[in-house]
């Protein structure tokens, strides 16, 4: 099918490797006028947004207009103090901070290891502070974000780019292992079920984040924490039914292997987040896959049923600007990418908010996001948009490439329904 015919059909459904989010395999090798924040007393959140094709937000035009499509949020620099970054030596999380200072925008690295991150981050530049920080402790957490710990003051936002364990690539195999044992047996629960919500803890009794100008509060509240979650989080708990109905998103190696229940911690730890009373945002990526284009053009979508690629770098850039967008307060989207074409046809939108804008907030649906018949509607949709010619998802192995599905060749980890999980607990 040609792009022009997929990008269509994913325009309709106001949408967005073989993997998913955070668990991916190995990669190969306008004019705008500045406002500056305003804070209020907290208040509801965005209102209700219609769900699939189309959608508006109180006080502004619908967001399939070209003015709107036009509209650039102010610079970020303006918009935040000091943004905390969870994880910010992981593959994600060190883009995630680049992209931040780029920005002049302070930073508060929250790492495991002071002396390992001054190696990979730039701990020249005087916009960033590095904490060594236990993501495991409640207390810990809490207290980086209000003082810093430095004398700088505290974080008014926060990234959570995280994980339960290394994805930094130049840790050894069994520091892998012994962070994904530890993910899998911490009876105190997991940096993902302490820690994140811990962000939220912290950052819910602070000032509201607004933008200055804004026809009313409720269109022009900011997520204070964004979460780097992962698509897929919720279909090892589909019925069996919906599994088989929807299969090329629930029969990917990742659902099938699952290993430790990484996918159910993840969940968990989104549902910790939406409860814990702070204004947010939750992203799931697809296959995180470095060799796929970077600054492409991303597809959003609801309902967990993406299956596609995306490259870091454009997650990172996701990540932040999101922090500068009312559009993407109190929802949760999975995201995947779109290579564009050799003419350049299909560049990146100037400002995603305007899709975002169209998405459901989390509390829609009696607080079950997009209904299941949405969710259906946008897996058919989703599946034209999978790499490779065959388009089989279900079909892949882990380690398994869409390339490799298509001449046939195994992948590095073997035969489907043979291959295991590359990392495993010691003995």
């Amino acid at each position: 099918m040609p792009s022009q015919q997929l990008f269509a059909f994913a325009a309709m459904a106001a949408l967005s490797s073989h993997t998913t989010g955070a668990f991916s395999s190995r990669s190969q090798p306008a004019l705008v006028v500045p406002s500056p924040v305003r804070h209020s007393p907290q208040s509801s959140t965005i209102a209700t947004t219609t769900a699939l094709f189309s959608s508006s937000v109180p006080g502004r035009p619908a967001d399939n207009s070209s003015d709107s499509a036009a509209a650039a949020p102010p610079p970020l620099s303006t918009l935040v103090s000091r943004v905390a970054v969870a994880g910010a030596t992981g593959r994600t999380g060190r883009l995630v901070v680049r992209r931040l200072l780029e920005l002049d925008v302070p930073v508060l690295a929250l790492v495991r290891d002071a002396d390992r991150a001054a190696n990979v981050l730039d701990p020249t530049n005087e916009l960033l502070d590095i904490r060594a920080t236990d993501l495991g402790s409640e207390k810990d957490v809490i207290s980086a974000l209000n003082d810093g710990g430095d004398g700088k003051g505290g974080c008014d936002a926060a990234i959570w780019c995280a994980t339960g364990f290394s994805d930094s690539p130049d840790q050894n195999l069994l520091t892998k292992i012994k962070a994904v044992f530890g993910l899998a047996t911490n009876a105190g629960g997991t940096i993902d079920a302490v820690g994140l919500p811990a962000l939220g803890t912290a950052l819910a009794g602070t000032p509201r984040r607004t933008l200055e100008g804004g026809d009313d509060e409720s269109s022009s509240v900011l997520p204070k924490v964004i979460m780097l979650s992962s698509a897929g989080v919720t279909r090892p708990d589909w019925s069996e039914e919906k599994k088989l109905a929807l299969e090329g998103c629930a029969g990917i190696p990742i659902v099938r292997l699952n290993p430790f229940g990484i996918l159910g911690i993840k969940k968990e730890s989104e549902e910790k987040l939406r409860t814990c009373g702070v204004d947010y945002c939750i992203f799931r990526p697809g296959g995180l896959n470095d060799s796929w284009p970077s600054n492409q053009r991303p597809i959003f979508s609801q309902g967990d049923v993406a299956v596609g690629r995306i490259n870091r770098e454009d997650v990172a850039k996701i990540l932040v600007d999101v922090l500068s967008l009312p559009e993407a307060t109190g929802k949760t989207f999975e995201g995947v990418s779109i290579a564009n074409s050799a003419e350049g046809y299909y560049p990146p939108a100037a400002s995603i908010g305007p899709t975002l804008a169209r998405l459901q907030l989390d509390r829609d649906n009696g607080g079950n996001g997009p209904s299941e018949d949405v969710a259906r509607a946008t897996y058919a949709i989703m599946q034209q948009l999978l790499p490779g010619e065959r388009q089989d998802a279900k079909g892949l192995a882990m380690g398994q490439t869409y390339e490799q599905l298509d001449r046939e060749e195994t992948g590095r980890l073997g035969e489907r329904g043979t291959e295991e999980a590359p990392i495993k607990p010691t003995e």
